[in-house]
């Protein structure tokens, strides 16, 4: 279930603070020492602890988290935001916290609208909340970037089954419960594609609310290349997710054309009293193609099903 709050950053004024339990931030990061100290500095008004995991960082990431207070966890090699939050989600199950807020650590993301994530986790009502850049606060987000958002949101809404106005926003809070459901399987950026799959597998309750972003700074990675690599990781997911998804639908569209072709064979044999060799040859291959590619997948189905029962 799937729910949507548009709450205006500005209808909140003052640092919310739980009565509920431990919060904890979480702040993955690789070589942020721009903007690092002045998130944790923010974050601190609205948490009770502030855990930065230090992805192999080569400038000054890791002592400006030490010294702006923050429980530093340092990775030796850069590995990957999936496996830094995994490290960070283990450490964080060991302080049994309320909730936990996942924020990064490039200055993006304003840390003052955490007390708006935070409360719908607090009061019992979601268990995932996820900051939206595309719901009623403008911002200004390139028009280049936006596209490709929404794009990586509609393939991850279509294939996970849960609907979100931003699938790829970093800046979310999750409750205890879900805690202990999240661990990540992927690499590199689509952690965020992958939480909607098991949002959807374990029948969390999600919610959105608007946040401000900042994009006054250009992109540290190249776009075209951190989105390919989004849109692998999702359709990676979707094979082990929905294998008969992934594999029926490509499956039926061949065998439909090869049933048309097909047709087309038939038809002009009778008209014309000769065989098109070629386009019978094809359509035969289509068909035979999209069966093995829909058997694949219901039996893919099958044993997933009986492994999660």
């Amino acid at each position: 279930m799937t729910e949507l709050l548009a709450i205006h950053p500005e209808t909140v004024t003052e640092p919310m603070t739980s009565t509920h339990g431990l919060v904890v931030a979480l702040i993955p990061a690789f070589n942020e020492d721009r903007f690092i100290a002045s998130v944790i500095l923010k974050a601190k008004r609205y948490v009770d602890e502030v855990i930065v995991i230090d992805d192999g960082s080569s400038d000054d990431t890791p002592y400006l988290a030490e010294i702006t207070g923050a429980t530093l966890i340092r990775q030796p090699q850069n590995q990957g935001k999936a496996a830094a939050l995994n490290v960070g989600f283990a450490i964080a199950r060991e302080r049994n916290p309320a909730a936990v807020i996942l924020i990064d650590g490039d200055g993006q993301q304003d840390a003052n609208d955490i007390p708006h994530l935070l409360k719908p986790i607090l009061a019992g009502e979601a268990d995932v909340v996820v900051g939206s850049r595309f719901l009623d606060v403008k911002s200004n987000t390139p028009t280049w970037r936006v596209a490709g958002q929404k794009a990586l949101t509609v393939a991850t809404n279509i294939a996970s089954g849960v609907e979100l106005t931003d699938s790829q926003s970093g800046f979310r809070a999750i409750s205890r419960q879900a805690l202990e459901k999240f661990n990540f399987r992927t690499r590199g950026f689509s952690i965020e594609s992958e939480m909607q799959f098991l949002i959807s597998q374990h029948a969390m309750k999600v919610a959105e609310v608007a946040i401000i972003v900042n994009y006054d700074e250009g992109p540290k990675r190249n776009p075209i290349k951190h989105g390919l690599q989004v849109l692998n990781g999702i359709l990676r997911m979707i094979g082990m997710n929905r294998p008969l998804f992934f594999f029926g639908v490509p499956g039926a569209l061949l065998m439909l054309a090869g049933l048309v072709l097909g047709y087309n064979v038939v038809e002009s044999y009778r008209i014309y009293s000769a065989l098109a060799t070629g386009t019978a040859l094809i359509a035969i291959t289509l068909v035979i193609s999209g069966l093995l590619s829909l058997f694949t997948g219901i039996i893919l189905h099958t044993i997933r099903a009986y492994m999660h029962d």
